[in-house]
């Protein structure tokens, strides 16, 4: 099951819809956000693959300007190998 830390930078106006959005994602949890437009999230998923899917939704939506990777924990998909 991985998990991953990110930095979701948007543009500052569109920071409520932009959210909005984010919370209807399933497995994208919100953990704070400032006026420059930086939203810090964490995704947890089943699979590589559906992580994958959700930043791709993600980056789809309107307002978002790039989606960073911070940090990703998958010690059950290594074990899997």
């Amino acid at each position: 099951m991985p998990i991953g830390g990110f930095v979701i930078n948007i543009d500052p106006t569109s920071k409520e819809k932009v959210l909005q959005e984010l919370e209807k994602l399933e497995g994208v949890e919100i953990y704070g956000s400032d006026s420059k437009g930086n939203i810090v999230a964490v995704i947890d998923s089943e699979t590589s693959e559906e992580m994958e899917s959700s930043v791709e939704k993600i980056s789809a939506i309107n307002g978002v300007l790039t989606v960073g990777l911070t940090y990703l924990h998958a010690e059950d998909e290594v074990e899997k190998i």
